[in-house]
């Protein structure tokens, strides 16, 4: 398998008031072509951090992050980022909202308006180009999110936890949705996540992070095939052990605050 990002010796360091705070400590991680890849682990344990520091969005203390052989120094067009906020702008359509990428990068009207279009049918919201975020609800806001970060063709998709916000059905919904989307267009993917039920049913492997400084614990390849069964034996399996993984971490967690 190829490796399409690696992450290596990544430590990072905030300072608050003269105080030191280390985030993430010593992280090694191989994400491979077309995998599907879940970081979760307790609160305050650097999920984020280390997504922003593969989008480029903030930087390492220590370490480096390679996409393609290449080391990221800051954001680019080669990653597309879907935040839990679905941070759209409200002045804009649908349709523009989605083309907005596109439209800095120089592709003609026509051709963007075609790309645009064919990933907004793709999420599901084809009928509603003209529509403006506020008359959208927030499942389908966090759709135009996704069809906006598809359009640009980026090399990997950073997700960081896009479907928090969203209540339990709508999220089920657009997590089948996002596989759909994912096993059609064969984009990396490197999701953040705070619920074992999402991390198991949508990823190739789970990385679970300690409690801060976030270290990797341990990485669990999810062995079944898709679509996934939440309520199967084997499921459930995935999820206990998770969770045993999870717990003293979380203990770890609360003890920090």
């Amino acid at each position: 398998m190829k490796v399409k990002l690696k992450v290596e010796n990544l430590t990072k360091i905030f300072e608050f008031n003269g105080n030191k705070v280390k985030a993430l400590d010593n992280i090694n991680l191989d994400v491979y072509e077309n995998e599907f890849l879940t970081v979760m682990g307790p609160s305050g344990c650097g999920k984020t951090t280390l997504l922003r520091i593969i989008a480029g969005l903030d930087y390492p203390t220590e370490g480096r992050v390679l996409l393609d052989g290449r080391e990221v120094k800051g954001p680019g067009a080669d990653r597309g980022v879907v935040f839990q906020q679905y941070t759209l702008m409200p002045w804009r359509t649908v349709l523009k909202n989605v083309t907005f990428g596109l439209e800095l990068k120089g592709i003609p009207k026509k051709e963007r308006i075609e790309i645009a279009k064919k990933f907004i049918k793709m999420v599901g919201l084809e009928g509603f180009e003209d529509a403006y975020p506020y008359q959208l609800s927030g499942g389908m806001q966090q759709r135009v999110a996704i069809a906006r970060t598809l359009a640009n063709d980026p090399e990997i998709v950073l997700m960081d936890e896009p479907f928090a916000a969203l209540d339990a059905q709508t999220r089920n919904i657009l997590q089948n949705e996002l596989l759909k989307i994912w096993e059609k267009e064969k984009k990396t993917v490197f999701f953040v996540t705070h619920s074992v039920d999402e991390a198991i049913y949508l990823s190739d492997r789970v990385v679970v992070l300690t409690a801060r400084p976030g270290r990797i614990k341990e990485i669990v390849k999810i062995d079944l095939e898709r679509p996934r069964d939440r309520t199967s034996i084997e499921f459930l399996e995935y999820r206990k052990k998770i969770l045993n993984i999870l717990r003293d971490e979380v203990l770890k967690s609360l003890k920090q605050r």
